[in-house]
């Protein structure tokens, strides 16, 4: 995967006008790169996925191996994964999911944060 310089000024509004984002994770039991394109929301320089299935295979392998590369436009970066809980994230992830609605009209299913490795270098805070 081509890896893109993180210090471009153009990132954050080339971010918003995206529709989806491709997350590169580890095959849990390949060992393999895996890449799906999925929809995705913006917010405080982090970056939030919606799984429609809690057992969906991507989810499995971040659960496994938290490590991934996404790559928004032109914009290649690796991030950090956590999937939010409910029960302690619960203002994040129905902001998250509102901002999912807002943008897709969909905002159901498990919410999961891809933290870039250096934030500072490649996102510009949202609202």
């Amino acid at each position: 995967m081509r890896k893109t310089n993180p210090s471009s000024n153009s990132k954050a509004s080339s971010f918003d006008g995206e529709q989806y984002l491709y997350l590169t994770t580890c095959g849990r039991k390949s060992g393999l790169p895996r890449e799906i394109e999925i929809w995705f929301t913006h917010h405080n320089g982090r970056f939030y996925v919606i799984a429609e299935y809690k057992t969906s295979h991507w989810v499995q392998n971040l659960r496994a191996n938290p490590a991934a590369k996404v790559r928004v436009g032109m914009i290649t970066f690796p991030v950090a994964a956590r999937i939010l809980l409910s029960k302690t994230q619960s203002e994040l992830e129905r902001h998250v999911q509102n901002l999912s609605r807002t943008k897709y009209d969909w905002g159901d299913g498990l919410v999961v944060e891809l933290v870039p490795e250096e934030p500072s270098g490649i996102i510009a805070k949202t609202k």
